[in-house]
């Protein structure tokens, strides 16, 4: 019996992979497909695919042309697996040629040509493309128009910034403005990064007029305007969802998944710090952002999603940069019943910004920039048991929270990546904050 492997997303199959399929199992006996997951999907650059791992896996098994279906999930199974089922031909589509010769120690490999003119790509381009305006104030926008061209079921197609020559010249394809309403009537969505102060009239302009909202967290600065926001999104059946880029990067997820599962025991404290020496961001000519302002939703993000929002107490300490309600450092500590956290921020006070997570088994540590990361570390006792953890991380995140948004909504479903209770509480908080500025 000639044995015959081959891999791949499957993500919309069509007759092309129906076609390479066939052509792989004519060249053998028995046919075993390895449809890659998502993790390793998104090691591997892959970030747009639209249907889930058992979406893709159901559909390859549908076809009744593979006699095994294996799942794909970390680099070098390709070997591991060709040794395991005993392969005699390794086959892929010829768009691959050259790549995995190497793999003709282990057996035979065969590139077949793919079918002209079909493609899982075209077809998401063409079926799924959200048209995107983007509205705000700071240089980030550039980054973040440059990082959309890496997401196909996303194309950026207007800018609104309050005064002409605010942002860099970004090219002919893209609709200038400096009028919000003339941007909500050319793109089915907004991308909102502008003063937390402007968040809640900006998303709900959007919502007003019947388009999808991504926006920085937080998504307003008081308690009711956000209830507002998400009962407007909720009656007009619309997506609003918060860019806060840590919840959408891999590792940061597998971190909590390993931190549920009982991984260093008990939680009893969260301690996370962001800080920049640089002056605080500036917002068009007259506006700045506080520290809490400009990390506070990033640092509250792992304490109310590994803690949770019921806390008993929190005590709040925070140093004036010399402009009303404007703070260089604020640190925050809150009580919970058998746990505590802490969070850190400055904009022109330095510390270290890491992420500490402490159990009564071990501890999680991710290094600076840890709302970025793309390691971290489980460590215990014993230091022969601690474990290292490595997910690539492309675009600093961008581009999962872009993918992330046209998923929601294509599906007409909210995002779950940051619960409701949590964009509440930290909400809940920045509304203290500032009050207390205001009364101070």
């Amino acid at each position: 019996m000639i044995k015959v492997i081959t891999y791949g997303t499957y993500d919309l199959l069509h007759y092309g992979h129906l076609r390479l399929l066939e052509r792989a199992k004519a060249l053998g006996d028995y046919l075993i497909v390895g449809v890659t997951a998502d993790d390793f999907d998104k090691i591997r650059g892959k970030i747009n695919v639209q249907q889930s791992l058992e979406e893709r896996v159901a559909a390859v098994q549908a076809t009744g042309i593979a006699d095994k279906v294996i799942i794909e999930e970390y680099e070098g199974q390709k070997i591991d697996d060709i040794r395991k089922y005993g392969i005699d031909i390794f086959t892929v589509g010829s768009d691959w040629v050259g790549v995995f010769d190497y793999l003709n120690e282990y057996c035979k490999v065969v590139y077949l040509p793919r079918t002209d003119g079909v493609s899982s790509s075209e077809i998401r381009a063409k079926n799924a493309s959200l048209r995107l305006g983007m509205v705000g104030y700071a240089p980030f926008l550039r980054k973040f128009y440059y990082e959309s061209k890496f997401v196909n079921a996303v194309d950026v197609t207007g800018i609104c910034v309050p005064e002409a020559g605010v942002l860099d010249y970004l090219g002919t394809e893209i609709f200038y403005t400096t009028e919000y309403e003339k941007l909500l009537e050319t793109v089915d969505s907004v991308y909102i990064h502008a003063h937390p102060l402007e968040h809640y009239s900006l998303c709900k302009k959007a919502l007003m007029a019947g388009k999808h909202v991504m926006c920085e967290s937080p998504l307003a600065m008081t308690i009711d305007e956000c209830n507002d926001l998400l009962a407007l999104a909720q009656q007009r059946r619309l997506i609003i969802m918060e860019a806060t880029r840590t919840a959408y990067i891999t590792a940061y997820a597998r971190m909590l998944l390993l931190l549920k599962g009982g991984k260093i025991g008990k939680v009893v404290s969260v301690d996370a710090t962001c800080t920049s020496l640089s002056s605080s961001e500036q917002i068009g000519r007259s506006k700045q952002w506080g520290s809490l302002e400009a990390w506070g939703p990033t640092t509250m993000l792992p304490v109310f999603q590994i803690l949770g929002t019921d806390y008993i107490s929190k005590n709040i300490f925070s140093i004036n940069n010399g402009m009303e309600h404007n703070d260089a450092f604020t640190k925050i500590n809150f009580t919970y019943p058998s746990a505590t956290a802490t969070i850190k921020v400055g904009n022109g006070v330095k510390s270290e910004g890491e992420l500490i997570v402490s159990g009564t088994k071990g501890y999680v540590y991710i290094p600076a920039p840890w709302w970025k990361t793309e390691y971290f570390e489980i460590r215990f006792e014993n230091q022969a048991n601690n474990k290292r953890y490595f997910y690539q991380v492309d675009g600093e995140g961008i581009r999962y929270e872009l993918v992330a948004l046209a998923n929601a909504v294509r599906n007409n479903m909210p995002d779950y990546y940051i619960s409701r209770n949590v964009s509440l509480a930290i909400v809940s908080i920045m509304q203290d904050f500032r009050r207390n500025q205001e009364n101070a």
